[in-house]
């Protein structure tokens, strides 16, 4: 995987939105679109970077006191250019609250670069996921927590 700090800026003509709910049809076509066995479910929010099309696509759900973060794809033809880092920006800035995730081990870089940690201490329901997870793949919990600003 390419190193995630040498990635570029995306466009400026990329917009980062929420999809609404009578457009989430659109992200499960681009998951569809790569074979991704990824889908957008009426409990997500579906966040997406796009130009014209969609380039970008996650989904995030809400899980006891936090946030689980699913289903980052970017279209291949726009991969190493920033979106998924700007796109995990994004949506962090949209959110207060822990955004949990689980990935591949070869990911754990990328993701570190955007602010996640590998975690241990997730909600009961979603360790229970990611142990169901983990039979049939390698996963790991990582965690990109809110910065409290105390003050002075």
């Amino acid at each position: 995987m390419p190193d995630p700090s040498a990635e570029s800026a995306p466009s400026a003509a990329t917009v980062f939105m929420r999809l609404s709910d009578e457009q989430r049809p659109l992200a499960n076509k681009f998951y569809r679109q790569y074979h991704s066995g990824m889908k957008a479910r009426g409990h997500h929010q579906v966040w997406v970077a796009r130009t014209h099309e969609l380039q970008a696509c996650l989904c995030l759900q809400t899980v006891d006191q936090c946030w689980w973060l699913t289903g980052l794809l970017v279209a291949p033809a726009q991969r190493s250019q920033g979106l998924a880092s700007s796109l995990l920006e994004h949506v962090r800035q949209q959110h207060r609250g822990d955004i949990w995730l689980f990935c591949a081990p070869n990911l754990v870089p990328f993701y570190r670069a955007n602010g996640y940690e590998p975690g241990d201490d997730a909600p009961i329901s979603l360790r229970d996921k990611l142990l169901r997870y983990q039979r049939s793949k390698a996963l790991l919990a990582m965690v990109n927590r809110t910065q409290v600003t105390l003050p002075r």
